[in-house]
């Protein structure tokens, strides 16, 4: 059976079953004519389905490259069992086809004895390359790069480059991009492949250089990398060291993987859990367990604050007990307006819309529409109030509301400035964090107002 046979091209369970039948069988061919014309990402969700000794055998009958393209798909765990049941003639193989920037990523992630192993089984050239690449920092451009690239000298002539371009090419990640660098291989310019196939063949390359170019350094952050790439609209950026030399590139597809892990850590973050380092089907009850109880025991902690505020003004709420009816209303309304803010001020740090210097305009204009949320949240609280104990206990709810929402939605606002400011993740200023620290507040803000009102005699 053929996956061509199928009505439905990309049948996981269908291309499963052929897998499975050409590896009983023997059929070798049939394995490599089961995944004819089908995406490596499909053929990846196919094959995590198969039995341990069936991705091995299927894993060996499938062409070099396409293996090694496979393998970049799977993830950490079943990519190192895979490992385990290869020979060593077999990984050396697997290695040597991978894409430098994968294998530095798989390198990086195995247990030190493993990723030593196999750097052994590299050949002297594989093996420099992979020492450079993991000898940049965790989380850095330099181990996202790959060497793979075109290069050419600014003397030579159109068609010599072209000439070079066609030798080149096939080994190169990219070749929509061409790069212009001196004979110590310093960057001069990056140009489109297109301007120089519409040139005169006899010009230089030279003259078609504006020396207009954007450039990562090695040890730049890789969240810069997706940052420059959304920004400039382009596939591709050159990698350099200190002194201007090219090392690599970085590729839309490795950003593409980046943002979508840096994305999911904010999200585990937001919601105050520590990020997962596997995905959530390969993480265990334990694993998810530890990611969770850190921030929720932190956070016990911290509602202790709003028990104990509660507990100090026992003698406000037993002089109006109507007080406590507006309690849950109040900091559920802060902790919402808190939440909002930050969501928006955090995504706005992340993606470069605001500045850390900007804080003090931002600052301003959050001050403006917390007076106007909170006068429009604290007008309709008045009027619960007023129908629910009187119209001072209106007037007591209706500012409340105002001064929590204000102050909830500063509090969301200044945090992830501070955080950002102390190199510490804004995203940590999540929903849970900033409703606990509304919480707070809001019930001090309350009682307080409360409190001046009995005092002065107009309620109790």
């Amino acid at each position: 059976m053929s996956l061509e046979e199928s009505s439905t091209p990309f049948d996981h369970d269908q291309l499963a079953e052929a897998l499975k039948a050409a590896v009983r069988e023997k059929h070798w061919s049939q394995v490599r004519l089961a995944v004819t014309g089908v995406p490596t990402a499909e053929i990846a969700d196919a094959f995590i389905t198969l039995d341990r000794s069936e991705k091995v055998l299927a894993f060996l009958a499938l062409p070099r490259k396409l293996a090694a393209d496979l393998f970049s798909y799977l993830d950490f765990d079943e990519a190192n069992s895979l490992l385990s049941n290869l020979t060593d003639e077999h990984a050396r193989e697997l290695l040597t086809n991978l894409k430098p920037d994968d294998r530095t990523q798989l390198l990086e992630e195995l247990p030190g004895q493993v990723t030593q192993r196999l750097l052994n089984l590299l050949d002297p050239e594989d093996l420099r390359e992979a020492r450079q690449l993991l000898g940049y920092p965790e989380e850095s451009v330099g181990r996202l790069m790959t060497p793979d690239y075109v290069a050419v000298r600014p003397q030579w002539s159109i068609a010599r480059a072209l000439q070079h371009i066609r030798k080149m090419g096939r080994d190169s990640e990219i070749i929509s991009i061409v790069y212009v660098t001196a004979p110590d291989w310093q960057l001069l310019d990056a140009l489109e492949l297109r301007k120089l196939i519409l040139a005169d063949p006899d010009d230089t390359v030279a003259s078609l250089m504006d020396r207009s170019f954007v450039k990562l350094s090695a040890f730049d952050d890789r969240e810069e990398a997706v940052r420059a790439l959304s920004r400039y609209d382009v596939i591709a950026l050159p990698v350099v060291d200190s002194d201007g030399v090219l090392l690599g590139i970085v590729t839309v597809d490795d950003v593409l993987d980046v943002a979508e892990e840096e994305a999911t850590e904010d999200f585990h973050k937001g919601a105050a859990v520590s990020p997962l380092t596997k995905g959530y089907r390969e993480s265990s009850i334990l694993d998810l367990f530890q990611k969770r109880i850190g921030w929720l025991l932190i956070l016990v902690v911290v509602n202790l604050l709003s028990s104990a505020v509660i507990s100090a003004y026992e003698e406000t709420l037993a002089t109006v007990i109507a007080l406590a009816f507006f309690i849950p209303l109040l900091i559920g309304s802060g902790g919402n307006t808190g939440a909002q803010s930050a969501t928006l001020m955090v995504r706005a740090i992340a993606t470069d819309d605001v500045d850390l210097s900007q804080w003090l305009s931002c600052v301003g204009k959050e001050v403006a529409v917390g007076l106007s949320l909170g006068a429009s949240m604290g007008l309709a609280s008045a009027l619960l109030g007023l129908f629910r104990g009187g119209w001072m206990l209106g007037v007591v709810v209706g500012l409340s509301m105002l001064g929590i929402v204000l102050v909830a939605n500063l509090v969301g606002t200044i945090l992830p400035f501070i955080l950002t400011r102390a190199r510490i993740d804004p995203a940590i200023a999540s929903s849970p964090l900033i409703t606990t620290i509304a919480d707070a507040s809001g019930l001090l803000i309350y009682f307080g107002t409360a409190s001046f009102f009995i005092q002065a005699g107009l309620i109790g």
